[in-house]
């Protein structure tokens, strides 16, 4: 592709009527001949320091920010006064082609079953469908483990083509705040939004609550095109705030949950494995039985419907569809039953909220005792340390602190801020002997949540990833107990 047509009202630069593109990349690392460099500035460095690098790879231009010192290495050169932003921009120029109705969700938790959800209800209706997330892509013809909520632009839009490429006509997506406010969605075309919950997450990037509200609030007043469906969960305390902001950027805000305004939950009845819920819709009342447990699942479901409808898809058809949903990879999910009935669920509630849903979730069909395993990742927001201990210690029986990824933090400091909140919890640094000792210890009526990690497969220690997988060690456990 032409330059000068790439660059088109997104960025400035002279001759470049002449220069070919034939990719786009902002890792000095991975530049080929005829790249595009994005020399971004980031949290480490500096991409303009690798222009000269990235030049004598063959990159055929640069892009740099407007107010960028002059690299100092010749050649076609862009700027635009927000770098990332254009990268996307001109990234989604670049592949074309993008599913017909895509749209995403934001929050702190439920992002990645609201997306995989939405995936289903859509394929469950006869529509090609696609989720992209934590737990990787999902399509009719793939289902690829990923390691970002949210890709990197060049990824993302390379991904999009390849999804309508395959005949994809609807895809839902996670908008993590890093992914919103460093513009890797800028060049999705967005059909709807939807939002999910605030709890606290991500304080070692973000300065206050509110600067991380305002992040994921970038979804609705500048990604989303004005008057497009806004869905909002209706019960969390930031909901008003969401919804207001939703309103000023000119959505068709559409509420759900309890106080929703276009679902309305007006019953919810729990089962061990399922919820029977009676949901108003219009005035019309659905009785429904979702295949999950916990209330969090029904409000992720909610979200998802509110998004299926939003992407062109009766609500008469959707909320039936809600009975078919399987749950994520490592959320509430079942790994095993120890020999005298105690359920062992694996889970990635790895913030304060969401282990507070999914020891709530449990606590309904538990006749014994909750034991919990919990532990925090290293190298992340300290402060939700003794928030998480303290919640463990309020809402489970038994609690069991050991590591999650403690990357290149001494664990047992993670431990002890954890236990510095919770007194009565048990120490067992290694992961395999917690989940051995959870699963020894359980009773007939008892019920076991091993969280934080989830669908992940390894465990981060310094700079190495190990392998390591909750379900795998909870299967191990529950057929040694059995001997």
């Amino acid at each position: 592709m032409k330059l000068s047509d790439l660059a088109a009202d997104i960025a400035r630069g002279d001759d470049l009527a002449s220069v070919e593109i034939g990719g786009l990349t902002a890792d000095s690392r991975h530049v080929k001949p005829g790249d595009l460099f994005a020399a971004l500035p980031g949290t480490k460095g500096d991409g303009a320091s690798f222009v000269a690098e990235a030049r004598s790879k063959g990159a055929s231009a640069v892009l740099l920010p407007i107010d960028a010192a002059d690299p100092g290495a010749s050649g076609p050169t862009l700027r635009a006064p927000d770098a990332r932003r254009a990268l996307a921009l001109m990234a989604a120029r670049f592949y074309g082609a993008q599913p017909d109705h895509v749209v995403a969700v934001t929050g702190t938790s439920g992002k990645t079953s609201i997306a995989a959800f939405t995936r289903q209800i859509w394929t469950a209706l006869g529509l090609k469908a696609a989720s992209i997330g934590t737990t990787g892509v999902v399509s009719p013809t793939r289902d690829d483990y990923g390691t970002l909520t949210t890709p990197d632009p060049v990824a993302l839009a390379k991904l999009m083509r390849e999804l309508a490429d395959e005949g994809v006509t609807h895809a839902a997506m996670e908008a993590s705040s890093h992914g919103l406010e460093q513009r890797r969605l800028d060049g999705v075309r967005l059909r709807a939004a939807g939002f999910s919950n605030l709890g606290r997450d991500h304080m070692d990037y973000h300065a206050t609550v509110e600067e991380y509200f305002a992040a994921k609030m970038r979804l609705f007043d500048t990604l989303l095109p004005k008057g497009s469906p806004a869905v909002i969960f209706a019960d969390d305390r930031w909901s008003g705030a969401a919804v207001e902001a939703a309103q000023r950027a000119g959505m068709a805000v559409m509420t759900v949950g309890r106080e929703g305004g276009f679902l309305r939950l007006k019953r919810l009845e729990h089962e061990r494995n399922r919820q029977i819920a009676e949901i108003d819709a219009a005035g019309k009342l659905h009785r429904i039985v979702l295949p999950l447990a916990g209330e969090f699942q029904m409000s992720n479901a909610l979200v998802a419907a509110g998004l299926a409808v939003a992407g062109g898809v009766n609500v008469d058809d959707v909320l039936p569809a809600l009975e078919t949903l399987q749950g994520a990879p490592g959320r509430l999910d079942l790994a095993a039953t120890t020999a005298a009935g105690a359920p062992v669920f694996v889970d990635y509630a790895h913030k304060p909220e969401a282990l507070e849903n999914v020891l709530e979730a449990v606590r309904p069909f538990t006749t014994g005792r909750v034991i919990a395993v919990i532990g925090c990742g290293g190298d992340r927001d300290r402060g939700k340390r003794p928030i998480m201990g303290a919640i463990a210690e309020r809402l489970a029986d038994v609690v069991i602190v050991t590591d999650d990824n403690p990357r290149s933090e001494e664990p047992a400091s993670i431990r002890a801020a954890i236990l510095e909140a919770a007194p009565k919890a048990e120490e067992i640094a290694d992961r395999r002997e917690a989940i051995r000792h959870a699963v020894a210890i359980a009773r007939t009526g008892d019920t076991v949540v091993v969280a934080g990690k989830g669908h992940e497969n390894g465990q981060t220690v310094g700079t190495t990833t190990l392998p390591f997988s909750d379900h795998d060690e909870v299967r191990r456990a529950v057929a040694e107990a059995a001997r």
